[in-house]
């Protein structure tokens, strides 16, 4: 693990209010010093990158992605999506626990752990069930859960429908300080669903979700939320209805939280026609009302957070009728090119966008992120590189990920990760990048 001196960077770190030039020293895992001249001594074996006013800034966290593994290998494994994270500039994901056999035990939560410390190449924090095998039925045990390091609880996938069972649940993750990630979907309203409900449903002749569907779940959560005292995050928000909902929730000082995926900030239900199944996503691609929604929502910081909710898929899945083509799109490697549009547009600034994948994500699951998503003196060297202006174009064949599902496929996007280090290993560079 070599020294690591960068220079003549533009370094963008919202949780020390830093946006300006600066140069960084890493040591071992450790950032050792920053500022704008040079440090006392650079080791003689330090590799010196010259930015060129590149963006530097902390890794980004991934609150919401599905690493597959176990039982899903053919779509994802570990080490195939934290090379993929890795790309997208991202240190440190959370993986979500609709695993088979799901993270609803010590057992799961190990293997997960020492899989990462193998075979991964960034962080990786476990998210526990929390019912048992997802099922809605009955507590797992959290307690377990928590002594095994699991950084939340979600059934994602699956709203826990059961209201008796979340409140126990959100009783109990008060014990652990540790947020519930809730998949809001009332599965009966949007059972049999394939699309956002509207004229684009209409016009294809497919069942709609509606926004009710999200909507009245998140309404009674933060209801549980406000009873139960507890720490309440909401995954993947799509509808404007749903941010108000959130943003009445703050102002009434209930503990709620929540993300929003790239996808839905930048691209609606129009995306689905021709049948698109690299659209077909859950919650669905919603409106362009809904789109500037979510965007003033997360401006205002009645959103707190960007996840990807990275979910991929083999080709077989995605490669056959609508109706049963699986949910998801592969995010991990085009989300910062794609949310980049958003600032190249002027309906968000990069310091915003870099907040709600660095800081705010390391505040949502607390005390297990103590020194992540900054670049303070002591943290984690967690540090990527961002050329904003750098033009490219999305070839799902090059991907690090096993899932080539994206409706992204031959977009030009303009700005992208040019080096990603973790724990002071450089564990991704493009061919740009030059090193001393």
């Amino acid at each position: 693990m070599k020294s690591i001196f960068i220079s003549d960077a533009h370094i963008i770190d919202p949780s020390q209010g830093i946006d300006s030039p600066g140069n960084l020293l890493l040591e071992g895992e450790k950032i050792v010093w920053s500022g704008t001249g040079k440090p006392e001594r650079i080791p003689d074996e330090a590799s010196i990158i010259k930015a060129n006013n590149l963006i530097l800034c902390p890794g980004f966290i991934d609150l919401h992605c599905h690493l597959r593994e176990p039982g899903y290998e053919d779509k994802e494994t570990i080490a195939t999506g934290t090379m993929a994270a890795a790309r997208g500039g991202f240190t440190t994901v959370c993986c979500m626990p609709n695993t088979n056999p799901p993270i609803d035990n010590r057992s799961v939560v190990d293997y997960i752990k020492n899989k990462a410390s193998t075979e991964g190449v960034i962080r990786v924090l476990p998210i526990g069930c929390i019912t048992r095998e997802r099922k809605g039925d009955a507590l797992a045990d959290m307690g377990e859960l928590d002594s095994a390091g699991v950084v939340a609880f979600s059934d994602d996938g699956n709203s826990v429908m059961n209201s008796r069972i979340l409140r126990q649940a959100m009783e109990y993750s008060r014990l652990f300080d540790l947020p519930i990630i809730e998949h809001c979907e009332d599965s009966l309203l949007a059972q049999g669903g394939q699309v956002n409900e509207g004229i684009i449903a209409t016009r294809l002749g497919l069942p709609g979700i509606p926004v009710a569907a999200e909507e009245s779940i998140v309404a009674r959560d933060i209801l549980l939320a406000e009873l139960t005292g507890a720490k309440l995050h909401i995954a993947h928000v799509s509808t404007r209805g749903s941010v108000e909902l959130i943003r009445q929730a703050k102002q009434k000082g209930i503990r709620v939280t929540a993300e929003v995926t790239p996808h839905h900030l930048t691209l609606t239900e129009e995306k689905v026609l021709g049948y698109d199944t690299s659209a077909k996503v859950n919650p669905p691609l919603r409106t362009a009302e809904d789109v500037k929604a979510l965007i003033k929502g997360l401006a205002e910081n009645v959103i707190d957070a960007i996840a990807t909710d990275h979910a991929p898929h083999t080709r077989v899945d995605k490669q056959c009728e609508f109706a049963t083509a699986p949910f998801g799109i592969s995010m991990l490697e085009t989300a910062l090119g794609i949310l980049m549009g958003l600032v190249h547009d002027g309906k968000l600034d990069l310091p915003l966008i870099i907040s709600k994948l660095t800081r705010e994500p390391a505040a949502i699951i607390g005390n297990r992120a103590w020194n992540l998503g900054t670049l303070k003196t002591g943290a984690f060297a967690d540090v990527i590189l961002i050329d904003p202006e750098k033009a490219w174009i999305v070839d799902p064949e090059r991907f690090a990920s096993k899932g080539k599902n994206t409706p992204l496929a031959g977009v030009r996007l303009k700005g992208k990760v040019i080096a990603t280090i973790y724990r002071g290993n450089l564990v991704y560079k493009d061919s740009s990048l030059k090193i001393e």
